[in-house]
């Protein structure tokens, strides 16, 4: 009996094995620079981050458009490997109101969580003016810059800084409350100028989360380390 179970479920294992579908792997796209992201806006169009400071579009027949999309590289330090334009979404309403928020180190290298929008003649052509932009973080090492970003299901955005680089979190960051690194941050674009907290935050009205120095604070457009004690609790 043992041996005809065995045997069964070998017979079983075969058959699921031999059932796997086969996968391959084909170029779609290709002629980016050290593509670091790729994201949707809704439609047939995929938007691909280079780590240069562009943002080139792929568009629903497989083809590179020819003119990038937003093109920020004067802005944008992407040198000692993990800096650069590193993180794209697009706002959950991008459809009507054409916003979208990038986050890179600028050439100082610190973060810039930044919005930019849509030009009004064009939905393949960002306007590079328009940036709004909402924090920056003093970064004091080269790497660890984190990058991604992304709208939760709460209509919030959601982003990190990294723990501020070197290796091993040598400053402590990640249990340092004074600051925004190596943390996870959510913040409420929709309210406030540029953003509101949101009242649900873990840290939102925490006395240790913000001193008189401003350096747990983030002032809208004003460096983490120097503003003064203005917006805080964005910890999640």
């Amino acid at each position: 009996m043992k041996k005809n179970i065995l045997a069964a479920i070998a017979l079983l294992l075969t058959v699921a094995a031999l059932a796997q579908p086969k996968v391959g792997i084909q170029v779609y796209a290709s002629g980016f620079t050290r593509p670091v992201d790729i994201v949707n806006a809704g439609d047939e169009r995929l938007f691909i981050v280079e780590q240069r400071g562009v943002i080139r579009i792929i568009d629903g027949a497989g083809q590179v458009l020819p003119s990038p999309f937003l093109d920020i590289d004067a802005r944008v330090n992407s040198a000692s490997n993990e800096r650069g334009l590193l993180g794209l979404v697009f706002h959950p309403d991008y459809a009507e109101n054409g916003f979208f928020y990038v986050n890179y180190t600028n050439n100082s290298g610190d973060t810039h969580i930044s919005r930019f929008r849509v030009s009004a003649g064009n939905p393949n052509v960002a306007d590079p003016d328009s940036e709004k932009i909402l924090i920056v973080e003093d970064q004091p090492f080269s790497n660890h810059n984190a990058g991604d970003l992304n709208f939760g299901p709460d209509g919030y955005l959601y982003f990190g800084f990294g723990d501020g680089g070197s290796g091993g979190d040598p400053q402590a960051m990640g249990q340092n409350r004074q600051r925004l690194l190596g943390k996870m941050i959510r913040i409420d674009v929709d309210n406030g100028d540029p953003y509101a907290i949101p009242p649900t935050n873990p840290y939102a009205n925490s006395a240790d989360t913000c001193t008189k120095s401003g350096l747990a604070c983030a002032t809208p457009g004003v460096s983490a380390s120097t503003a003064s004690p203005a917006i805080c609790g964005l910890l999640t």
